[in-house]
C-alpha cells in the first residue's frame, strides 16, 4: 500500500511525513448517535492501523477521542515498535488516568499542562498563544513535535483533529477506510470550512484497495494540494 511505503521511504531518506487515518462508514459516520464506534471497520482495518502506527515516529490524537474511547496507541497486530504517544488537550479535560499515558517505557507526551495525577515520565508542552478555546495550530504541534525529533507522525483521530490537521494542509497522505455499512445518522468523518464551489474542493490522487473482511481503502495523496484553509 502506498501509504506504507512512503512511510518506509521517508524513514530511509530522513525525511518528515505526516500521514492520517479516519475509519467511517459508507454514509460518512464514524460512529452513531450515542457515540458507539466499536468496530466500525473490521479486524484487516486495524491491522492496516497497527502497520502504520509501527512506521510513525509518532501517533497523535486529541481529546476527545482520547475521552470517549481510552486507546493504547501500541503496536498489536503487527511487529514493530510503539511510536510515541501524543495527545492534544489543552485543558486536560481528558484527565491522567489514560492508557495512552501509562509509564510503559514508551515516550508520552501531553500538548497541555501537568496534571497532578500525570504518570512519571510524561512530557508536557504548554499550549502557547493559541486563543482560549480556539485549538493548537497543527503546524505549530508538527514544529514542536520535529523538534523533538519526531518527524514521520501519524494523526489518527479523532474527526476533528483530523479535519483540523487536513484543513491546516499539513498532512501528506491520508488513509479513508469505509466499511460496508449504512449507519444513518451521528457525527461525520471529515469536516472542513464550506466552499462555494466544486472547484474548490480537494481532489487528491487516490489508490484503492479492498481489504479481505470488505473495508475499501482510499489511500490519498494530498501533496500539493491547496491549503483548503486559505
Amino acid at each position: 500500500m502506498r501509504i506504507l511505503e512512503a512511510l518506509r521511504e521517508a524513514a530511509a531518506a530522513g525525511r518528515p511525513l505526516v500521514v492520517a487515518q479516519l475509519g467511517q462508514s459508507l454514509d460518512g459516520r464514524i460512529a452513531t448517535p450515542t457515540g458507539h464506534s466499536h468496530y466500525i471497520n473490521g479486524p484487516e482495518a486495524i491491522t492496516l492501523l497497527h502497520r502504520l502506527r509501527a512506521e510513525v515516529d509518532a501517533v497523535v490524537i486529541g481529546a476527545g477521542t482520547a475521552r470517549a474511547d481510552d486507546p493504547r496507541l501500541t503496536v498489536r497486530h503487527v511487529e514493530g515498535r510503539d511510536p510515541a504517544r501524543v495527545l492534544i488537550d489543552r485543558r486536560r479535560s481528558a484527565g491522567a488516568a489514560l492508557k495512552l499515558l501509562r509509564e510503559d517505557g514508551c515516550r508520552r507526551i501531553v500538548f497541555g499542562p501537568p496534571h497532578a495525577h500525570d504518570p512519571a515520565g510524561v512530557e508536557t508542552i504548554p499550549p502557547g498563544a493559541a486563543a482560549e478555546g480556539e485549538p493548537l495550530a497543527p503546524a505549530a504541534v508538527l514544529h514542536a513535535l520535529a523538534e523533538r525529533g519526531l518527524t514521520r507522525v501519524l494523526v489518527e483521530g479523532g474527526a476533528t483533529t483530523v479535519s483540523g490537521f487536513l484543513a491546516a494542509g499539513v498532512i501528506d497522505r491520508i488513509a479513508v477506510l469505509v466499511a460496508p455499512m449504512i449507519i444513518g445518522s451521528g457525527p461525520i468523518g471529515i469536516a472542513l470550512p464550506p466552499i462555494d464551489r466544486l472547484d474548490g474542493a480537494l481532489r487528491p490522487a487516490v489508490e484503492v484497495s479492498t481489504l479481505a473482511g470488505g473495508d475499501v481503502v482510499f489511500d490519498c495523496d494530498l501533496g500539493g494540494l491547496q491549503n483548503v484553509a486559505k
